[in-house]
């Protein structure tokens, strides 16, 4: 699939000497998995190369992964490749320098919000970016090493994005890219171990936002996590954000909600569905992401309500068209 972007992808790579990565704003496991796992791949492949990383922010929850190096300076970015991963729109992209480079490459697989980069390689129907990253290398064998240390950043973007290989876009293509790097020599165990472990004070935060669910008449789950109760718990936004997961297992709702209230007022909304594409949703409250994972701001309680009531609206139709669905 896409063989001649691929190539063209890795001829780009061969041909500049500089290359800086960058990702997301508020970055999740794929976001950071690609980049780190991308950049460990060129520097083992062509060792000659000067590799970066150039990013705003950071995420705690895969901070096992490591940091990202030294940033690049202005300088740095003369005649330099730009490789932008897992970001559907410019406006997300977590570093303001992202267009400064000679050549611009896109990897995402995200519904199509901004069409941007000299070479933008999209496949929406993959379960995430990392696996993009496996499936680079491995129809580039001959050009591109795999390093213990890639194949783990690349292996946890892949668990993450798909909810442990269970979400829409996991395909045996997935199990058999992510096979490929459990041979590698993960430390399959360690990632779970990593992935799966919290603060006391974060589980505690998440248990006393279990009495805070409620449900609309058609089974849509929201939660709303303001400013001070995420503080009062020392609980970071990322963390905050995460308790969508909260939800996922209500019988009859397809479709749950997570309001989370930023400094600046705005609110940061987190969708996510079985079977209900919500990303259309999204799109119409500042967002977009995926068919049943996205996210999106609303700027007052009106406009969350207002969310709230159409998600409430696409529910009822959909349980109307599928009668059965728990």
């Amino acid at each position: 699939m896409n063989e001649a972007v691929k190539k063209s992808i890795i001829d780009k790579i061969e041909e500049y000497d500089t290359i800086i990565l960058s990702r997301h704003k508020r970055p999740d496991g794929d976001a950071v998995g690609s980049t780190l796992g991308l950049a460990e791949i060129i520097r083992a492949s062509f060792p000659g190369k000067r590799v970066f990383l150039d990013n705003s922010d950071r995420s705690e929850y895969v901070s096992f992964l490591g940091d990202e190096g030294p940033k690049p300076t202005d300088d740095d970015y003369n005649n330099a490749l730009v490789i932008v991963l897992d970001t559907g729109g410019t406006s997300r992209v977590a570093n303001d320098r992202f267009d400064k480079g000679a050549y611009l490459i896109k990897i995402d697989h995200h519904i199509i919000d901004d069409e941007y980069g000299d070479i933008a390689w999209i496949e929406e129907e993959r379960s995430s970016v990392c696996e993009m990253i496996a499936d680079l290398y491995v129809t580039n064998r001959d050009r591109l090493k795999m390093p213990v240390r890639a194949a783990e950043c690349i292996y946890a973007g892949m668990v993450t994005d798909s909810g442990r290989f269970r979400f829409r876009g996991t395909t045996g293509d997935t199990m058999r890219l992510a096979a490929m790097l459990i041979d590698a020599g993960i430390d399959m165990e360690g990632i779970y171990a990593q992935l799966g472990s919290e603060e006391y004070e974060a589980l505690r935060f998440r248990a006393s936002l279990i009495t805070k669910i409620k449900l609309t008449e058609n089974g849509v789950a929201y939660l709303r996590i303001s400013n001070a109760l995420r503080k009062r718990h020392k609980i970071s936004q990322e963390e905050a954000s995460n308790s969508v997961s909260l939800m996922e297992h209500i019988k009859g709702s397809l479709i749950w909600l997570t309001f989370i209230e930023n400094d600046d007022k705005s609110i940061r909304v987190r969708l996510r569905s079985r079977f209900v594409e919500v990303q259309p949703l999204a799109c119409r409250y500042h967002g977009g992401g995926h068919a049943c994972a996205s996210g999106a701001t609303v700027y007052s309680r009106d406009e969350e309500a207002q969310l709230i009531a159409e998600a409430d609206g696409i529910l009822k139709e959909f349980k109307k068209e599928h009668p059965g669905l728990i």
